[in-house]
């Protein structure tokens, strides 16, 4: 195999295209469990440069622009320093927000070019979605401006100066701590931007480094307690958010797709009955609960412990906790943030230890604000998923997230590619520059049947067939990456591709009935065993909506076994039957399953 060859199975894809859409979404499935996604190997060459240079590129700044800083020789001496972790910090922002961290690379399928981010939002004329059209003044409108480009730009230069400057007196050591000018001005400009456009917030992983800027304000006492209280939370809050039914499937979803467990037979432990059955195994139970205890457990360690060989060797075990995420290469590829949580957590836990920094010497109220927040963002995020980002909710990797099937008449892909503005071709354009129309389309495709294997996707699968007569006269495509080709950032976050964005699209494009639906499925609320969903059309609006029980999805296997249905409570549709192939069926049985 070549560095771009991916790894395919044993069949004729001109003959497995011609297969009914289950019976493709089935082979794939099974040959997820063993291979993966089937990755080229240069894929992950590029992820392990990129990791590299995220930690060489600031660490060359901080040398070459700080002074009381030594060189590359004297690192163990000024590792420590307060303005060293600032720094870091806004250049993570920086790499976030410029679209080199999460959603970048082959592996989220860009290649030409392997990120979004500036590339859009430098461009006037692109789609921009803001989080309140209707609510906030000067925010309507989904095109970007030469004022919104001025905003990002203005952002971009705040996060470059930050990093070339001075440190003033302050903190422990001898280069002082970050001019609290550079933070309060990156609060305040993603905030603005963000306003315009809640793509570029949740690319700058706000969830996290907003409220760490807004940490450096503080006394600096209060900021190192601050930031161990984000952190914490981060952890406890991930944990929170995998205690569902929904997480071991994510877990034999991401160690099938790990490219340094080479062995079939370990890859086939992690399903009941591989390949006839799919679903979690107890084995694939058990890691998965396994890692939510360690995200409880250990965190609530480094917050109170006063040991420091218990807090070292609790470092040590999240240190290969988060190299083993790294090793599986997720989905989304969030792998700086990793990256980054290991060595803030030495930073943080293993330098300013709780002798002197324990939540208990806070001088002020502030560091508790902080961690209220975030707290808040999980309570609204568990119980009203609807209404907060999943980042916000801190719903990392638990499998439980609003998702979107895209659902489009032949012939339109190639019209988003040609007619709206972008800074780069639509995914399946990319791969034919690569490969040939058949292993494009099977790429493709790929991506929908690593939806089917989580318990979210078995319901997407089942509501396909509620929202056209038949499947095959379709193309199906993963919201997720519609989302990419159209905004130039994706990462997991449904509500990118929702109502809002096929709004976008209709308004540009000119859509028919028919032309365009997507299958729209929420996250599941803590307190209910049932997730929503909209079925809607880009031009006709609501389809369909209502709930599908979880128990019904972790029961069915992706293809959905016999049936290619799933049980569904409806709420509300539509009570016309249009001629376009968009199927409304009888208001009468609303409420039925």
């Amino acid at each position: 195999m070549g560095l771009l060859s991916p790894t395919l199975p044993d069949v004729d894809l001109a003959e497995w295209r011609r297969r009914p859409h289950l019976d493709r979404i089935k082979l794939q499935v099974q040959h997820w469990g063993e291979q993966g996604f089937g990755t080229p190997a240069g894929a992950y060459l590029f992820y392990v440069v990129k990791m590299v240079a995220y930690l060489v590129i600031p660490l060359a700044i901080i040398i070459a622009t700080t002074p009381g800083i030594g060189g590359w020789g004297q690192i163990g001496e000024w590792w420590t320093e307060p303005i060293v972790y600032q720094k870091f910090v806004m250049f993570t922002v920086l790499f976030e927000v410029l679209g080199f961290g999460c959603g970048s690379g082959p592996l989220t399928m860009r290649f030409f070019p392997p990120v979004g981010g500036f590339t859009y939002w430098l461009r006037p004329g692109t789609i921009r979605l803001a989080p309140w059209p209707t609510k906030v003044p000067f925010t309507g409108g989904d095109t970007r401006t030469v004022v919104d480009v001025a905003l990002y730009a203005g952002l971009l230069v705040t996060l470059g100066w930050s990093l070339a400057s001075d440190g003033v007196s302050g903190g422990p050591g001898g280069a002082g701590i970050m001019n609290w000018a550079f933070p309060l001005a990156t609060v305040v400009l993603l905030a603005v931007v963000g306003l315009r456009d809640k793509a570029i917030f949740l690319a700058a992983r706000s969830d996290q480094y907003f409220l760490m800027a807004v940490a450096f304000l503080f006394p600096f006492v209060d900021m190192i307690i601050a930031l161990k209280l984000i952190m914490v939370a981060v952890w406890w809050g991930a944990a929170t958010s995998k205690i569902n039914h929904h997480f071991p499937f994510v877990v034999a979803v991401m160690i099938s797709n790990s490219p340094l467990i080479r062995s079939t037979r370990l890859k086939r432990t992690l399903y009941r009955d591989f390949p006839e059955d799919m679903r979690p195994s107890t084995f694939a139970k058990f890691t998965a609960h396994q890692g939510t205890v360690v995200e409880f457990v250990l965190p609530a360690i480094l917050l109170f412990s006063t040991n420091t060989v218990l807090t070292t060797v609790v470092l040590i075990g999240f240190t290969i906790f988060h190299l083993f995420i790294i090793s599986t290469f997720p989905a989304g590829v969030p792998l700086e943030w990793n990256v980054f949580v290991i060595l803030g957590s030495w930073f943080l836990f293993g330098h300013y230890t709780n002798a002197d920094y324990a939540v208990w010497d806070a001088t002020t109220a502030w560091p508790f604000v902080v961690a209220a927040l975030l707290v808040a963002g999980i309570v609204v995020g568990g119980f009203r998923p609807q209404w907060v980002s999943f980042l916000v909710g801190m719903r990392y990797y638990a499998g439980n997230w609003a998702t979107d099937t895209w659902i489009l008449r032949p012939g339109l892909e190639e019209r988003m590619n040609e007619e709206i503005i972008t800074s780069a071709p639509m995914t399946k354009m990319q791969l034919l520059k690569l490969y040939d129309e058949d292993t494009s389309e099977f790429m493709m495709q790929k991506f929908s049947a690593w939806r089917a294997m989580h318990s979210h996707g078995r319901a997407h699968m089942g509501l396909i067939s509620r929202a056209v007569a038949n499947r095959e006269d379709h193309v199906i495509r993963e919201g997720e990456f519609m989302a990419g080709g159209l905004l130039g950032w994706n990462f997991g976050e449904g509500h990118l591709h929702n109502e809002q964005l096929l709004a976008a699209v209709h308004n540009r494009l000119h859509l028919a009935p028919g032309d365009l639906m997507a299958v729209m499925i929420e996250g599941q609320p803590f307190h209910r065993g049932t997730q929503s969903y909209r079925i809607v059309d880009a031009a006709a609006g609501l389809i369909e909506e209502g709930t599908v029980s979880v128990s019904d999805t972790i029961a069915r296997q992706p293809w959905l076994d016999e049936s290619g249905d799933i049980p569904v409570t409806v709420t509300r549709r539509a009570t016309s039957v249009s001629a376009n192939g968009t199927r409304r069926s009888d208001p009468g049985t609303v409420g039925n399953r």
